[in-house]
C-alpha cells in the first residue's frame, strides 16, 4: 500500500473514531441532562433508570453502560447542575469584616441562591435518603463552611454556641422556605429578620 493510501485510510479511521467519541459524549450528556431534569421535577427517589432512559431517548442498557452505579451518575449530575447555578460566594463574605454586615450579606446571597434553585433543592431535601452518602457529606460540609465563614467575623468570646446555632438555622434552606415560601416574606424582610436574630444572640 502506498504512503498516500495509508495516510488516507488512517485519516478516515481517525475521523470515524473522533465522530464516535463525539456521539458517545452527546449520549452521555443527554442522560445527565435527563436525570437532572427528573431530579428537579419528580425528585431523586422517584427517578428510575427506565424514566431516565425514556427522557434521554436511549435504552436502560445504555444508561448503565455510561453510569454503572448511582455514585457515578450523581457525580456527573451534580457537576452539571452546579455549572448552571450562581452558587453562594463564601469567599466574598470573608472580605466583609463587620459581623453584622457579613451575616446580612451572607443571608442575602444564600437566599438569592435558594430562590433560583428552589425546585431542585425542595426535591433533593425531601428525598435526602435517596442521595448517595458522598452527596450528603458534601452538602453537610458546605453548610458547615458557610456557618464557619459567618462566625469568623465575631470576636472569639462572641462565637457562642447559641450564636452558631442561630447562624446555622438562618442559613438553612428550610428556614428560607418557611419564611419566604410558606409565610410569604420577601427576601429582604427575611434577611433583615434573621440578621437581627443572629446579631442579638448571646
Amino acid at each position: 500500500m502506498s504512503e498516500h493510501k495509508r495516510s488516507a485510510k488512517s485519516g478516515r479511521q481517525g475521523y470515524r473514531m473522533t465522530k464516535r467519541a463525539e456521539l458517545v459524549e452527546q449520549t452521555r450528556q443527554r442522560i445527565v441532562a435527563a436525570t437532572v431534569h427528573l431530579h428537579g421535577t419528580v425528585g431523586p427517589a422517584r427517578t428510575t433508570v427506565a424514566a431516565i432512559a425514556e427522557a434521554a431517548g436511549v435504552t436502560r442498557l445504555t444508561v448503565y453502560r455510561h453510569f454503572p452505579d448511582d455514585e457515578a451518575l450523581f457525580a456527573a449530575c451534580t457537576a452539571h447542575w452546579a455549572s448552571g447555578q450562581r452558587m453562594p460566594d463564601v469567599a466574598a463574605w470573608l472580605r466583609i469584616p463587620d459581623p453584622g454586615e457579613r451575616i446580612e450579606s451572607a443571608l442575602d446571597d444564600v437566599y438569592r441562591f435558594y430562590e433560583q434553585a428552589e425546585p431542585m433543592l425542595s426535591h433533593t431535601t425531601r428525598d435526602i435518603e435517596a442521595l448517595p452518602e458522598f452527596v450528603r457529606a458534601r452538602n453537610r460540609k458546605s453548610a458547615e463552611d458557610r456557618v464557619a465563614a459567618v462566625m469568623e467575623a465575631w470576636p472569639a468570646r462572641q462565637r457562642t454556641r447559641n450564636r452558631r446555632a442561630l447562624v446555622g438555622h438562618a442559613l438553612s434552606f428550610a428556614t428560607w422556605r418557611s419564611l419566604c415560601v410558606e409565610q410569604g416574606l420577601s427576601r429582604r424582610a427575611a434577611v433583615a429578620a434573621m440578621t437581627r436574630l443572629v446579631t442579638a444572640a448571646r
